[in-house]
């Protein structure tokens, strides 16, 4: 008998779609994509431009890269919507309501963002979700360091909220640390 290797755990990194080359975002979000792959988890993304492509890119620059550690969920029905590196593309028609796979993810690490960026946000706390924010200008930066609502998500969590972070390690780290936590997930409205 083989040992079967555990699955890579899907990570979502949400952000905007028009992030700039040159801003501290995309690096940012580069930097956690090589990071999350670095550490033995895939990079989920929206598959676009922006944020999604900077977390491709640099999922794809680690030395633990394998095909298909990138996966982008897609608004649209073509497969050419997605930047080139995605490794997995999933079209799916839905347009923003794609934002619900998104948050579906074992993980979400939101950086900057407008509206579909705190969508995923709010979907993911619903959905009972590890989430985490870096500190900067757009939806992340607002939610960082709170709660979305008063609900108890997780009873043995005392301190569940938007959790900030500063750095790609930082981030990484505390993943490491919490996703153990946020095993149980959303059974459905009650």
């Amino acid at each position: 008998m083989t040992t079967i290797e555990r699955a890579r755990i899907p990570v979502a990194i949400v952000g905007s779609a028009r992030c700039h080359k040159e801003s501290d975002t995309y690096r940012l979000a580069f930097e956690t994509g090589k990071l999350l792959v670095d550490s033995g988890f895939r990079v989920l993304t929206g598959g676009m431009g922006g944020v999604m492509e900077a977390a491709c890119l640099g999922a794809r620059s680690s030395p633990a890269y394998n095909n298909g550690d990138t996966i982008g969920i897609l608004p649209g029905h073509g497969f050419s919507e997605a930047n080139e590196a995605v490794d997995i593309v999933l079209p799916t028609g839905l347009d923003l309501y794609r934002n619900g796979l998104v948050a579906h993810a074992s993980a979400v690490i939101a950086l900057g963002g407008g509206a579909g960026t705190l969508s995923e946000i709010a979907l993911a706390w619903s959905l009972k979700r590890l989430v985490i924010a870096y500190r900067i200008d757009g939806w992340s930066g607002r939610l960082a360091d709170t709660r979305l609502d008063e609900r108890i998500r997780h009873a043995s969590i005392s301190n569940d909220m938007v959790y900030g972070v500063d750095s790609a390690p930082e981030c990484i780290a505390l993943l490491q640390q919490l996703i153990p936590l946020y095993e149980d997930s959303h059974r459905g409205i009650a």
